[in-house]
């Protein structure tokens, strides 16, 4: 069964702010949530950057199932809660059973991890742990909670493939749609990397940038880390035009491929397998894509890559295709980056707007894509793509398209 799938409501919470409304709003103006780090408990690491949510939203979470939940399920929870309200759909006994979800994590629980060594292991004097520290810390306890929170008691799991996690998650809904396993699913991603451990495992691979982060400009210095989730409510074309839903945007392709070459170290022709396979999965030639949000990390192998493998597949068009990386103002959110590429595209395709690459200072020959540096673009967007590219070379995109 090849079942249409769409998006009838969005969520989301990060740096640039905690409703998609203001995460969008944030993402348009060009605005940069990257700063110094406050909230985290660091433990001695000084100078940290990244792009940070100040303070959670007012919520009505069952206060039992925050005490049982570390930060990235709770970001995955209210971004889930969000989206299905403006779905303007809730579960009962009748039709829990179609209602899923997927949800993407990088790093998960490592805050109720690293709460629970050093208090074992370092002098913390402690001779046993939170009862819960394990399952806090499981890579599918975002989606668990999602899905007892909102009561979905068909397809849940989780995904799992590092920065690509959230595609990965929105690929695997649709999957469940298009075989007529689900009539709704939540897909999406989370993760809350600003604990000590994390930080540190991505400092020493020298790809964080001391001041802010430049996609595709000639002086960028690398990736900056951000925190936060988004969510979709993905719906079968049938179960949301029988119920009268607002349709945002439909699923037009996935591309999937992996580079099957190193741990951490991206090819050209990995992403190039996945944006072909994704525009051949949606019936649409290259010509018919309008923006692209990009992996656009920062680094100077991600973006040389990334550009050489969209002129690869864009041939000519690529010249005339709106590029950016919305990771310039929220950060790089690892396992919830893709979902709030999902939501610029989305709101792209609903406003006709193409968000721009903040902070960008100085071309590159070697990123000679138009990456609508600093100011949003009006034009018109009927189709928008978001690639998502993992360390280990795991790749994931989707293409999304005007109903």
């Amino acid at each position: 069964m090849d079942r249409r799938v769409v998006i009838t409501g969005i969520g989301g919470l990060c740096g640039l702010g905690t409703d998609a409304a203001s995460i969008w709003t944030g993402m348009r103006e060009g605005r940069s949530a990257i700063g110094p780090i406050v909230n985290a408990e660091l433990h001695g690491l000084k100078g940290a950057i990244g792009a940070e949510i100040k303070a959670l939203p007012e919520h009505d979470i069952d206060r039992r199932q925050v005490v049982s939940m570390a930060r990235c399920s709770l970001l995955a929870v209210l971004a889930a809660h969000e989206a299905m309200r403006q779905a303007g759909l809730s579960c009962d006994e009748g039709n829990a059973h179609r209602f899923g979800a997927t949800v993407g994590v990088g790093f998960g629980g490592w805050d109720a991890t690293e709460k629970a060594y050093r208090a074992l292991l370092l002098g913390g004097g402690a001779t046993r742990m939170d009862l819960l520290t394990g399952v806090k810390g499981m890579p599918s306890a975002a989606a668990c909670n999602v899905s007892m929170s909102l009561g979905l008691r068909g397809p849940v799991f989780s995904a799992t493939s590092a920065c690509a996690s959230a595609n990965h998650a929105i690929a695997s809904a649709v999957d469940q749609i298009r075989a007529g396993r689900a009539d709704v699913m939540l897909a999406g991603g989370s993760d809350a990397p600003f604990v000590f451990f994390v930080l540190k495992a991505w400092e020493v691979m020298r790809v964080l940038a001391p001041d802010t982060c430049r996609p595709f400009s000639a002086d960028r210095r690398g990736l900056v880390l951000g925190e936060g989730a988004g969510m979709a409510v993905l719906e079968s074309y049938e179960h949301a035009t029988a119920r009268g839903a607002t349709i945002l945007a439909e699923i037009a392709g996935i591309g999937l491929s992996a580079d099957a070459f190193h741990i951490a170290s991206p090819t050209v022709e990995g992403p190039e397998a996945a944006m072909r396979a994704c525009l051949a999965d949606a019936g649409l030639n290259a010509e018919d894509v309008d923006y692209l949000n990009a992996h656009g990390t920062g680094t100077k192998a991600n973006d040389e890559i990334e550009t050489a493998a969209i002129r690869r597949v864009f041939g000519d068009h690529a010249s005339s295709l709106s590029v950016s990386s919305t990771k310039s103002t929220h950060g790089h959110c690892l396992g919830g980056a893709s979902a709030l590429e999902m939501i610029a595209c989305v709101m792209a395709i609903q406003e006709d707007v193409v968000p721009p690459t903040a902070n960008y200072r100085e071309p590159d020959p070697k990123c000679d894509l138009d990456v609508t540096p600093n100011v949003a673009r009006e034009r018109k967007v009927r189709v928008a793509m978001s690639n998502a590219f993992s360390m280990g070379g795991l790749n994931a995109i989707v293409a999304f398209k005007q109903v």
